[in-house]
């Protein structure tokens, strides 16, 4: 059995945990988890894991490639999340190390910072091509293949009460994931298609702007960085701010003009952000913009001391001084044990 493995279902964000009397054939309602989206497929002679992008992630993870044969009871294609947890939570930046062009750095993070896979689909079962029937069996199926797996590998867990998945979107955001996926039992595996529905945590700060990057069509804000004044009142980056249309694109540089740093020569002043995997070959120049003007963001989570995602420009705030934009005033989620999420009796079990 060859390896064929088709795009990912995707979702689309919705403010809240849909009511399932509104799906007809219910919801399945799960926790959301924050990792590489993957397919995992062992065709009985080896393990390819592909990405919801088109970059393979097989290289970058031999402890599962290693293991996946030896656990799961026969061939199979999985849909899932490949995560990495440090300190008891899920951690953005240790599954993010993993990516390196290395094969011994590669070796070396697989031991350090194992990885796991949490599955939530189940597209293919030996021959069976599963995708055509109602997701209702294809859970079934996958608790099934899943009964008496160890980690690595792992069964999401599950509930079609929309109540427990309101308490899970707010207890489980202590151990590092990001929201509820809603999944409609009655449907077929949609590749490619946004059939499903993400409920995310989203916030509010006030961060000063430190500069920005011009457009790659080298005209007007591509995005603008932010940051916020850490316990000693020192300007930290923690992330930037795009999705501008090119009407307001170019209006942000005038309105941003004002407040650029310029050297004798009248030249605008420009620096660099910091180089990594994932902005190899990029230009991380920046227009640097004194620091004076106080903006609201719109943000899901932090990760270490930036944000975890691109914010969400709101509206400028002239009323607070930058001095004011500390990190006291980010929402901190209540701790809660990774393992508690991953290893719930009973659970995990018949949605139905």
């Amino acid at each position: 059995m060859a390896h064929e493995i088709p795009q990912p279902m995707l979702a689309k964000a919705v403010p809240d945990v849909p009511d399932p009397a509104k799906t007809e054939g219910g919801l399945l309602y799960e926790p959301k988890w924050d990792g590489f989206r993957v397919l995992a497929s062992w065709d009985g002679d080896s393990v390819e894991l592909g990405s919801r992008g088109a970059k393979p992630l097989t290289r970058y993870f031999p402890e599962l490639t290693d293991v996946l044969p030896q656990l799961l009871p026969r061939p199979c294609l999985i849909d899932g999340e490949i995560v990495v947890a440090e300190g008891g939570r899920l951690s953005w930046e240790a599954l993010s190390r993993r990516i390196h062009p290395a094969a011994s750095r590669v070796a070396t993070l697989s031991a350090e910072t194992p990885a796991m896979i949490v599955a939530f689909d189940l597209l293919r079962d030996g021959d069976e091509d599963l995708m055509g029937l109602p997701f209702r069996e294809r859970r079934a199926r996958l608790e099934s293949l899943f009964a008496g797996v160890p980690s690595p590998m792992h069964l999401t867990r599950a509930t079609t009460d929309p109540e427990r998945a309101r308490e899970w979107f707010t207890r489980f955001e202590g151990a590092g994931l990001d929201g509820v996926v809603a999944k409609p039992l009655a449907d077929a595996y949609a590749p490619g298609k946004r059939a499903l529905f993400k409920v995310k945590h989203s916030r509010t700060a006030d961060v000063v702007a430190l500069g920005y990057r011009v457009h790659k069509s080298g005209r007007g804000v591509g995005s603008l960085l932010v940051g916020l004044c850490d316990a000693d009142g020192e300007l930290r980056n923690v992330g930037g701010v795009s999705a501008f249309s090119d009407a307001r694109r170019l209006e942000l540089v005038d309105e941003l003009e004002p407040l650029v740093e310029r050297d004798d020569a009248g030249d605008a002043v420009r620096g660099e952000t910091d180089h990594n995997r994932f902005s190899s070959g990029r230009d991380v120049s920046f227009v640097r913009l004194r620091p004076e003007r106080v903006l609201e963001v719109k943000y899901d989570q932090l990760e270490g001391q930036r944000f975890r995602h691109t914010v969400q420009f709101l509206r400028w705030r002239d009323d607070r001084e930058p001095s004011s934009c500390t990190y006291d005033q980010l929402d901190v989620p209540v701790s809660y044990a990774l393992s508690d999420v991953l290893t719930a009796p009973g659970e995990a079990g018949d949605p139905a």
